[in-house]
């Protein structure tokens, strides 16, 4: 049977009823437009309708449109009957468009929320964490040592500045307005956080295509200095935006400014506004200048890198910029920030300290602790000789430099010292920068012969003398056979001779026959501290000591005293007028007894006469000491006296690596030797040396205080030069074809040849013959000496045969590196 065709009607059936159709159809017109409608306005309202709004009204839609179908069947039961769906065609495709939009409305919901709520509760960790108010204490590292030379010439600084706390009757009104002009201009008109200037920041940094300035107010600055540490994260900016409101709240502005001055970091070690005005201009804050204050107030954005006493270009520079932003804020006029520009700004600082200096500067920061726990900045004056450490440092630095190579010597160090223990100069190392590491002080090497001083000094207390005789021969102590170093046997030798070429063999048999522990306590009293083991060695040095303890043993013989107690701080200063320390005069102690020191010293003269110790004679002086030398030449020692004075040196190698066959009578005896042929001329002048405080020949300070050179006509005809000379090297100058050579002056061509024509530029020098009867010449120049200001300023190099106060001038550029000398050696 076959399907009844739907769109066949029966013969009987009643014709459609098409007003009916249209009315209805009409209705669902109606219908619809509405719920579009509804869903269009929902849409436009955002996210708060989602896809189960859009689904019920879909819903009541099908809904409605059904239940007309129903009445109408009703109406007309012949009529066929329709699903809801093939009454609605369009339902299908409101479906397809409105399902997709449920997972995008979620996932646009969620990308909006969670970023937000993650926010919000970073914030509020970050509040609930908050630090308290002022609960951070500055790790200003240790307090400030200013350190005097002997004669009261400050040459060098330790440690952090920290100046007294100002008010606000301290604060000069330019060095609020510098500060407030180029840190926070709007710091009178923000509540702790400025908008405007973090969207400035923003835009200059953007535009810059870096980092060029900050959006912290002065406020947060102050909290971050006092109650934050300086991690860079976000959670540290959040709290330093709520810490700096609630500043605000309970602090006054000019509170604010004053404890944000008193803390901020101004570069050199110094903390805080007072700090920095003693610092680099040598006065308090009270006192600082429109041009000074300028200058400091351009230091807290970079401190390290625009300190004055390192780059004071930059510091000049960033305060023409202070100034000129003081003016666009209204604080000054123009014409008073060109009036400050004019002035000239001088700072009142210590130098940068001399590299060489600081072996002997650790051991006096270190001395000075023990001595004054005084809180604040201290004035310490030292014992150290400007002139002899200087000294001490270039002879040391010349000898390893010609001969440290061929002879394979890494190192050396030097301790002069009087014989009441003052230490007059140091050199722990060839250089502080490589090494801080102090040989003179720390390092602990066998001593070698050095040692015999103890065991003679030993016999001649038990009754023996110089003229005591003894055989060199072989000897068997135990299971040990002590060697001489050439391996040969004098026989019968008077004791002066047996310590002048120390024999090994005669020292070990007066240790067996006085006793090992006698050494040991005659050491012991003459102030060695290191540890002696009592064995039949030590009689030749086995023993490992320092530089420092046996340089002092042996000024306790030159003393006559037992010990000698070495120092470097013969006094203290705090805030207050009275010291806080001053070096006790030496307190009556015990000499050696009988005329064991007279004994002594005729046998340690007898060392350098005729002995192992020839290479340290000094003509027109007394000298006596001993040399040094360890198995395998791993080490090598001098220590030498004059009347005056004790000098110690050591030569060898960090490794404990053999030198090529170096023993105390070599290089450490040369040392030695131009140590003192010089130092006490210089101590008896006691001259001012030449500046060397920039790479280029300054005429700042003469160079020797000798008069200047006889007037032309006292001069042999044609003897003298004068003019503005052409430089052909740093040593040769040239008057109109006429070549001058300078005396004792190796000149350099280059770029220091270079720099000394521009120095000469139209500026006349006078040469005269040498008067030492050598074949250079000496010029003057402003009535200085030329040679010395070339080698003072490491212009060149000093030829061997150049005077003293030549030399002196070379080594004293070498210790503070200038010129050629600006690089590691």
């Amino acid at each position: 049977m076959s399907s009844p065709d739907p769109d066949r009607r029966p013969p009987d059936a009643a014709p459609p009823d098409t007003g009916a159709a249209a009315r209805e159809a009409a209705a669902a017109a109606k219908v619809l437009a509405r719920q579009l409608g509804i869903l269009a306005a929902g849409a436009a309202r955002g996210a708060g309708r989602t896809g189960r709004d859009a689904a019920r009204a879909t819903g009541s839609l099908v809904g409605g449109l059904a239940a007309r179908r129903r009445a109408a069947a009703a109406a007309d039961p012949g009529a066929p009957v329709e699903s809801a769906e093939a009454a609605l065609p369009a339902r299908s495709l409101l479906a397809f468009r409105r399902r997709p939009l449920r997972p995008i409305l979620i996932a646009a919901a969620l990308v909006v929320a969670l970023p937000l709520a993650a926010l919000a509760a970073y914030v509020l960790f970050a509040f609930l964490t908050l630090p308290p108010l002022g609960g951070v204490v500055i790790d200003q590292g240790q307090r400030a040592l200013t350190v005097e030379a002997d004669d009261g010439r400050v040459f060098a600084t330790r440690g952090a500045f920290r100046g007294q706390p100002i008010t606000k009757a301290d604060l000069p009104p330019h060095l609020a307005q510098a500060i407030v002009a180029i840190e926070d201009r709007r710091f009178y008109s923000h509540w702790g956080i400025d908008l405007r200037g973090l969207m400035r920041a923003a835009w200059r940094n953007a535009v810059g295509g870096g980092v060029r300035e900050g959006g912290s107010t002065i406020t947060q600055q102050y909290v971050r200095l006092t109650s934050l540490n300086q991690e860079k994260s976000l959670r540290r900016k959040v709290q330093e935006a709520f810490l700096a409101l609630r500043v605000e709240s309970e602090m006054s502005k000019d509170d604010i400014l004053l404890g944000y001055l008193n803390t901020a970091y101004f570069g050199a070690g110094a903390y805080g506004i007072d700090a920095a005005a003693r610092r680099y201009f040598g006065k308090g804050a009270k006192a600082l200048t429109l041009p000074e204050s300028a200058m400091l107030a351009g230091l807290v954005r970079a401190p390290s890198q625009l300190a004055p006493t390192r780059n004071f270009g930059g510091a000049k520079e960033r305060a023409d910029v202070v100034l000129q932003t003081m003016v666009e804020t209204g604080a000054i006029t123009a014409e008073a920030a060109d009036a400050a520009r004019a002035k000239t700004v001088t700072l009142r600082t210590p130098p940068e300290t001399p590299p060489g200096s600081n072996y002997f500067l650790d051991l006096l920061a270190a001395d000075a602790k023990k001595l004054t726990d005084a809180p604040g900045d201290l004035t310490v004056r030292s014992t150290l000789n400007l002139d002899l450490q200087s000294l001490a440092e270039g002879v040391v630095a010349r000898r390893l430099d010609a001969e440290g190579g061929k002879k394979k010597i890494g190192q050396g160090a030097l301790v002069a010292m009087s014989k009441d223990g003052a230490i007059l100069a140091m050199v722990g190392g060839r250089d502080y920068e490589d090494s801080q590491f102090n040989r003179a002080t720390q390092a602990k090497r066998q001593a070698g012969s050095l040692f015999k001083l103890f065991v003679y000094l030993t016999a001649y207390e038990n009754g023996l003398t110089p003229e005591t005789v003894l055989v060199d021969r072989p000897v068997q102590i135990g299971d040990w056979e002590p060697q001489n170093s050439n391996n040969r046997f004098r026989g019968a030798v008077p004791l002066r001779t047996a310590f002048a070429l120390s024999i090994n063999t005669v020292a070990a048999q007066l240790g067996d026959e006085l006793g090992i522990p006698a050494v040991i306590a005659t050491a012991k009293g003459l102030g060695v501290q290191s540890e002696l083991p009592n064995v039949p060695s030590l009689s030749l040095g086995s023993a490992e000591v320092t530089l420092l303890e046996m340089t002092r043993a042996y000024a306790g013989v030159l003393a006559n005293r037992t010990p000698v107690e070495s120092f470097d701080i013969h006094a203290i200063r705090g805030g207050a007028a009275a010291p806080l320390y001053v070096h006790p005069d030496a307190k009556p102690a015990a000499g050696l007894p009988g005329d064991s020191r007279t004994m002594m010293l005729d046998s340690l003269q007898a060392v350098v006469d005729g002995g192992t110790g020839k290479g340290a004679r000094v003509s027109g002086q007394p000298v006596g000491g001993k040399t040094g030398t360890t198995q395998d030449y791993r080490d090598a020692w001098f220590i030498g006296m004059t009347p005056d004075m004790v000098v110690g040196v050591w030569v060898g190698n960090d490794d404990n690596s053999s030198m090529n066959r170096v023993g105390g009578g070599d290089v450490p005896a040369s040392i030695f030797r131009d140590f003192v042929q010089r130092a006490s001329a210089q101590m008896a002048k006691g001259r001012k040396r030449p500046s060397a405080a920039k790479a280029e020949p300054q005429p700042a300070e003469p160079a020797t205080a000798a008069p200047a050179p006889a007037a032309p006509a006292a001069q042999p005809p044609g003897s003298e030069a004068r003019g503005v000379p052409e430089v052909i090297d740093t040593g040769t100058l040239s008057f109109r074809g006429r070549t001058v050579r300078l005396t004792g002056v190796d000149g350099q061509g280059g770029h220091l040849a270079r720099q000394l024509a521009r120095y000469l530029r139209r500026r006349e020098v006078v040469c005269t013959p040498d008067a030492g009867g050598t074949q250079g010449t000496r010029c003057r120049i402003d009535g200085d000496d030329l040679a010395a200001l070339i080698l003072s300023a490491g212009g060149a190099r000093a030829t061997e045969d150049a005077p003293p106060d030549l030399l002196a001038a070379e080594e004293q550029a070498r210790s503070e590196r200038t010129g050629m000398w600006g690089g590691r050696r």
